[in-house]
């Protein structure tokens, strides 16, 4: 089960910028890293098909972020 992502990365500036594509894998480790939350919004042709959805609506991912942020308020 492979998908590419994209997510969006907010700039210093506020400025939105599209980023990817990155494998599953890649996401995870991102996600471990702390470098998207569960309100970043992420994207994938094959598993949301091109809609832009918040981070915690991918269920897996989401599970993965709670895993490796136990202590995160974060919802």
């Amino acid at each position: 089960m492979s998908a590419d992502w994209y997510f969006i990365k907010t700039g210093f500036f506020g400025g939105h910028k599209a980023v990817g594509p990155i494998s599953e894998l890649q996401m995870l480790e991102r996600i471990g890293k702390g470098q998207l939350q569960p309100s970043t919004m992420v994207s994938s042709t094959s598993k949301t098909h091109g809609h832009w959805v918040p981070m915690r609506e991918i269920r897996p991912a989401y599970k993965h972020f709670k895993e490796t942020h136990p202590k995160s308020q974060a919802s």
